[in-house]
């Protein structure tokens, strides 16, 4: 596999507003989930900005993945610390989850007084598309740096077949990094008559105790409740429904399996980040209050666990163990982001409309540095004007 194209990061502190006004827009458009968004980044802050390299890139995106928490709003808040320092830690995050929950508690209010959620699927339809062309570019730009040898791109590809097989995105992760640990011992290792055995890595589901009754509903209790699951909730929105069922219909009985669906979808066609489903539940439990404590609460420990693993990157980086173990991260991370992007596309790409745009957008993300938020708008506007005519 041919290296990756050599970009020299800018090495000027950035601003506070420079960190803003990106967040922000990044916050209004990122659609796709959490391979969508952190397309859009590398695409912006790597190859048109230059805020970092490819591979500084690599490794914060790997490392996020390895806490719990929603792993795109938690690279977010980590870009903003690199770029502007403490300040842009809670500015970068912040701004990024607000227009998220902002939308996602107006679809709320919508539905306390209406019932349904408002349709939002025609916009989808354009925008879901260019988000696949987005993230194939990232894909393309990212292999080329994480699979540097035979070793990485079969790490990369059995992380693939692993996670469409069933196996939880953190064993798949921890897996990686155990099996590197043992490869490196036994290649360091005089002695060939001996086996090395990979242990089996455990991992339980969330499981929610039996109750005859609702729980009494409080502010405290919810706040307390989103609070766990943004500590302890690994992996992407299908995981995060689990957790959000175990607890809220499961265990607590405040609501329906409907309800939560509902809730689940709201995050899913707003931009930003998919934990905003916490807004929706929030408010229709317990109104703006309710909305404002579940949204603390549920990313409250993503801007806590970037804070204090932060510090530690640079050592990790200039250690030459560890820099194993950050390619064989990188490797996984690169293949569990390709085998959640061809889910995503199977629901995106669903007549020649959809392919054409798609293909269309990967050429002109190859060809030109074009910003990426520029096709998401056309592309919606083109979608409209398709559905319109076509009606």
């Amino acid at each position: 596999m041919p290296p990756p194209e050599k970009i020299e990061p800018s090495m000027q502190r950035g601003s506070l507003r420079e960190v803003a006004g990106y967040f922000v827009r990044l916050g209004l458009l990122a659609f796709g989930g959490a391979a969508g968004h952190v397309a859009m980044m590398r695409r912006e802050l790597v190859e048109r900005r230059r805020w970092l390299s490819e591979q500084d890139f690599l490794d914060l995106f790997g490392l996020m993945n390895l806490i719990p928490g929603p792993s795109s709003t938690e690279l977010v808040i980590a870009l903003g610390y690199s770029r502007a320092g403490w300040p842009a830690l809670i500015l970068g995050g912040g701004l990024f989850i607000l227009p998220a929950m902002l939308m996602v508690l107006a679809l709320a209010w919508a539905y306390v007084r209406f019932g349904t959620l408002p349709a939002a699927q025609w916009i989808l339809y354009g925008i879901n598309p260019i988000v696949i062309a987005i993230i194939a570019d990232a894909l393309w730009s990212l292999g080329r740096a994480a699979l540097k040898s035979v070793w990485l791109a079969a790490m990369c590809v059995a992380s693939i077949v692993l996670y469409f097989r069933g196996v939880s995105v953190i064993a798949i992760l921890f897996g990686g990094i155990l099996l590197t640990a043992i490869v490196g011992i036994a290649s360091r290792s005089r002695n060939k008559g001996r086996a090395a055995i990979l242990p089996t890595l455990g991992f339980g589901e969330a499981a929610a105790g039996a109750a005859i009754a609702a729980i009494p509903f409080t502010l405290t209790r919810l706040f307390f409740t989103f609070l766990k699951i943004g500590a302890t909730c690994y992996g992407s929105g299908y995981v995060l429904l689990a957790f959000l069922h175990a607890d809220f219909v499961a265990h607590l009985h405040w609501l329906t399996d409907k309800q939560l669906l509902d809730s689940v979808a709201a995050g899913q066609i707003t931009p930003g980040p998919v934990f905003t489903s916490a807004t929706f539940i929030g408010y229709v439990m317990g109104g703006v209050k309710g909305a404002l404590l579940a949204t603390l609460g549920i990313f409250m420990p993503s801007f806590a666990y970037v804070a204090i693993i932060y510090p530690l990157i640079p050592r990790l980086r200039g250690s030459a163990a560890a820099r194993v173990f950050l390619d064989a991260i990188n490797a996984s991370t690169v293949g569990l982001m390709g085998a959640v992007s061809w889910q995503v596309a199977r629901g995106a790409i669903i007549d020649w409309f959809t392919a054409a745009e798609a293909l269309i957008a990967f050429f002109i993300l190859r060809r030109f540095k074009f910003n990426s938020a520029w096709l998401i708008l056309g592309g919606t506007a083109l979608a409209f004007a398709y559905r319109f005519t076509t009606s």
